[in-house]
């Protein structure tokens, strides 16, 4: 994985750990000891063979060296493995070790295993991305600034309203990952070609014996071509990562010179510029940028993955490549993420002055509206139009051409129009939508860690 200059400014999530190939092989070994407990009850193997397989399920029991050297010249990822654990095993039990699996039986259902931790460390995270973004909706709700649409001044919002925004995608992401928990963890244990013939009559209980004992769900047709389950679960990251780019664009955004509305944590001594001593540059919006980017990117691969040729070929491994890339780039934007929005710096003067900017245009809507009451919407809008031009092509000031309008002065005062144009004033439902956000995102935290501690087999987020 690549190591960015920035990684001392953030933890480390605890993703690309639990994907190194002891773990990986540690898993496997898991479902060796589950398959071997599990043929002892239905009779498949003698009691005393499955007994010494899952005491042998142990990567300390094994030489790891012989087994890597194998692994180069064998060119196969578990064989080497099993060769090793049936000498661990030793006579008379070893010959006992994988009876009727074969290599995706054993790799993918422990490699699920690998995803149902990620899967957990990424809610974990979520969670408190939660909690930091019902921080910050709750320190903006009522601070006003110039809502924006296609790069120009729409009509006054405030900053809370912004961060629920993206409290709401967030929010919806959460859901997705927990609905597709259940298709994420499944095992499969139907042989070589998922017919089950290498276990006789006892196929499916097998399965589902071997499911239930790993605390995973056993797949209805254990077909070594099906992957569209873990293909789901890239796309579920794609959409979050395209969330978490939007919220990085927009700090990136708000942090330009021209708007220095909010500003990332850059924490002193943190440098900009070998040559430009006074750059305060949004690293780590960047990378969450570059790093979502690359997760995007991730999702044609996952879904080429699916393509497996007649009962299996080798496009698992490549679907597995791209699962373990995703959740540790998930894991890297992600606590990126938090340390922003934790952090963020917001500047409530220079949002007034950026609303100041157009002289009072961006409460035009409001005028309109009320002056629409008067005389008619579409009158209304022809005679705020008129003026909002003029003041922009002719570098006029707005307020004046207003006072100056025969139509306006003959139905509403002075006093009515300057109330109209106050940005204070037309935010409508911003504030109160950014406290509901921020209630909803804690609500959900919280409902994420109590699942997240009930969850047989998931690690402590």
């Amino acid at each position: 994985m690549t190591c960015r200059f920035t990684a001392g400014r953030v933890p480390a999530s605890g993703l690309a750990e639990l994907f190194d190939t002891e773990r990986r092989w540690q898993r496997w070994l898991e479902v060796e000891a589950a398959l071997a407990h599990c043929q002892a009850t239905a009779g498949l193997i003698p009691a005393e063979a499955a007994t010494a397989i899952v005491d042998a399920c142990h990567l300390e029991r094994l030489d790891l060296d012989r087994v890597r050297a194998d692994v180069v010249r064998m060119s196969h990822p578990l064989m080497p493995l099993i060769t090793e654990l049936g000498r661990a095993v030793g006579d008379p039990h070893g010959g006992w070790v994988h009876w009727g699996a074969t290599t995706q039986n054993i790799t993918q259902t422990g490699d699920v295993l690998v995803l149902r931790d990620a899967h957990g460390l990424l809610l974990g995270t979520l969670a408190r991305v939660l909690g930091s973004l019902a921080d910050l909706a709750e320190r903006g709700a009522d601070l006003p600034m110039a809502g924006r649409t296609h790069g120009q001044h729409a009509v006054p919002i405030t900053f809370g309203l912004k961060v629920a925004s993206w409290i709401d995608e967030i929010d919806r992401h959460v859901e997705r990952l927990w609905q597709s928990r259940p298709r994420l963890t499944m095992a499969i244990l139907g042989g070589a070609a998922g017919t089950f013939a290498s276990f006789g009559d006892h196929g499916p209980q097998l399965q589902a014996a071997v499911a239930d004992r790993l605390g995973l769900t056993p797949m209805a047709v254990p077909s070594r071509a099906v992957t569209d389950h873990l293909a789901e679960f890239v796309c579920v990251l794609g959409l979050l990562a395209g969330s978490c780019g939007r919220i990085a664009r927009e700090v990136y955004a708000l942090m330009s010179t021209e708007l220095g509305e909010a500003e990332e944590p850059v924490p002193l001594g943190t440098v900009g510029s070998s040559t430009m001593p006074q750059k305060r540059n949004p690293q780590l919006s960047q990378d969450v940028l570059s790093i979502t980017a690359e997760i995007r990117s991730l999702v044609p691969l996952a879904l080429e993955a699916m393509h497996n040729e007649h009962e299996a070929d080798h496009s698992p491994t490549a679907m597995f490549a791209t699962l373990a890339r995703a959740c540790v780039l998930t894991g890297d934007s992600l606590e990126r993420l938090d340390v922003i929005v934790s952090g963020l710096r917001l500047n409530p003067r220079r949002m007034r002055e950026n609303i100041d900017l157009s002289d009072g245009m961006i409460g035009a809507e409001a005028l309109m509206l009320e002056l629409g009451r008067l005389m008619g919407r579409q009158e209304a809008h022809h005679v705020v139009y008129q003026a909002a031009q003029a003041a922009a092509s002719e570098g006029r000031s707005f307020r004046e051409l207003l006072a100056a309008d025969p139509r306006i002065v003959a139905r509403l005062d002075a006093g009515t129009v300057a109330a109209l144009l106050d940005p204070d004033r037309h935010t409508g439902a911003s504030a109160a939508m950014a406290r509901t956000a921020a209630a909803t995102a804690r609500r959900t935290a919280a409902g994420t860690r109590v699942r997240l501690a009930r969850g047989a087999g998931y690690p402590a987020a």
